[in-house]
């Protein structure tokens, strides 16, 4: 079961879920009323997942994912790798974790929109690898923010600093509410060709496609 939690600071124009950004002072439905509902599931759910927007936003996530394990739950996490230091106290507690580079560093602003955005999600990955967590790194590609080469250039890095699981995925139109990304989407991007470039360098890989 997934949990979606609202509030991210940053803006990518490729954001498939641009209406959970803006964190309301209120959440639409009460924590208790999901923990009732995981009590009523047991046996019939293996485990919950925290997504978003970004979960790490939320000061009340390492209480949540503790009750959801006094449940019996395993606990998975989504996260754009945002707050290292946050993510840092959850780590021991989570059984896998699906995490977004978005690029090299230095062309992290271009995507997100906020300065400095790319050390922090490179911290959070090393942080990640580091911990022995069980975990799915993942990088959206669409031309206008990704050149083939730099793909490659992300996936060699990644590689190199430990990823063993990596899947790069189509930009996918649905959801998008950025009409220039959405007029320069190529199907297939970047192709084969640089697929098979990429593949040897991770024990897992997977190409993800839109369709």
């Amino acid at each position: 079961m997934a949990v979606f939690v609202h509030g991210c600071p940053w803006r990518c124009g490729y954001c498939h879920n641009p209406e959970l950004q803006r964190r309301p002072e209120q959440s639409a439905i009460a924590w208790q009323e999901v923990l009732e509902l995981l009590e009523r599931r047991k046996g019939l759910l293996d485990g919950v997942v925290f997504s978003g927007g970004e979960p790490t936003i939320d000061p009340a996530l390492e209480a949540a994912i503790a009750e959801v394990k006094g449940l019996g739950y395993a606990v998975g996490l989504h996260t754009a790798c945002i707050y290292p230091q946050r993510l840092a106290q959850i780590l021991p507690m989570l059984d896998w974790v699906g995490f977004d580079i978005k690029a090299n560093e230095r062309l992290y602003p271009g995507i997100t929109g906020v300065p400095g955005s790319g050390s922090a999600a490179w911290d959070c990955a090393r942080r990640i690898i580091a911990s022995g967590v069980d975990y799915e790194c993942r990088t959206t590609v669409h031309p206008q923010l990704l050149l083939p080469e730099q793909i490659y250039e992300l996936a060699f890095d990644l590689a190199s600093m430990g990823v063993r699981n990596f899947v790069l995925q189509e930009f996918r139109q649905e959801g998008c509410g950025d009409a220039a990304l959405n007029a320069s989407a190529l199907p297939g991007y970047p192709g084969t060709d640089l697929l098979r470039r990429i593949a040897p360098l991770f024990e897992r890989f997977q190409w993800r496609g839109a369709a």
